[in-house]
């Protein structure tokens, strides 16, 4: 196994999962529920909802790559 220079990538690349899949899983969550309790919402949160929604997906997808396989075999 490779010495990492004192970051831990398997744990980053965990973290980043579960961040992204939380920011997904609140974003899309609030979305629905405020519908079904609210009926509409304000734009604001409309666009709210919907950027953690994709920021969340991003983060969520992008963390293992990024930091499961790029960043150590670059190290």
């Amino acid at each position: 196994m490779a010495h990492y220079s004192g970051r831990d990538y398997p744990e980053m690349a965990k973290t980043g999962f579960f961040l992204g899949l939380a920011l997904f899983v609140v974003g899309a969550g609030s979305e629905l529920v405020g519908h079904a309790v609210f009926g509409s919402l304000p734009q604001w949160e409309n666009t709210l909802f919907f950027a953690l929604t994709m920021i969340g997906f991003a983060i969520g997808f992008a963390s293992p790559f990024v930091f499961g396989i790029v960043m150590p075999l670059i190290e």
